[in-house]
């Protein structure tokens, strides 16, 4: 378990100091605005999506470690899967981060998104690693405002 708990600390510090994808994409032709008004993270999420699959992804914003490290990650994860494929890591993600989903001992395709898989102990901070994933499917939704409270 202190294994798990220094990993998940070094990918939180790693992301959070240099993350990834983060800026804007130019050619976007979908984008969304994610809010968690509990803490104040606010992101912002381009997407350029071809034939069904994200060809590129970005987001910016102000936001804590967890919220930051969540997105870079994301990002770096679901460009060039399909938006199916993305809406099953946005489903298992969210499932994880609140406890509904046992990495361990059940089948995901999480991979190294587990590290997340301590947050569900933290409930204040469980908004702060989902609000990316919210932003997300509400891209895919042409959904321009996500928030956590809903």
């Amino acid at each position: 378990m202190a294994d798990a708990r220094a990993l998940y600390q070094e990918l939180i510090l790693d992301h959070n100091k240099k993350p990834r994808n983060f800026g804007v994409l130019a050619d976007a032709n979908r984008k969304a605005e994610g809010h968690n008004p509990v803490c104040g993270d606010h992101i912002s999420l381009s997407l350029h999506i071809a034939d069904g699959r994200i060809e590129n992804i970005a987001f910016q914003g102000q936001s804590c470690a967890i919220c930051k490290a969540s997105s870079s990650l994301m990002t770096s994860i679901v460009k060039g899967k399909t938006v199916d494929e993305a809406e099953t890591l946005i489903r298992e993600f969210r499932d994880m981060a609140t406890g509904k989903l046992d990495t361990r001992n059940q089948q995901h395709h999480l991979g190294r998104l587990s590290v997340f898989a301590g947050v569900s102990e933290l409930p204040s901070r469980v908004k702060c690693a989902i609000l990316p994933w919210h932003t997300l499917h509400a891209a895919f939704e042409s959904v321009e405002n996500a928030t956590t409270e809903k």
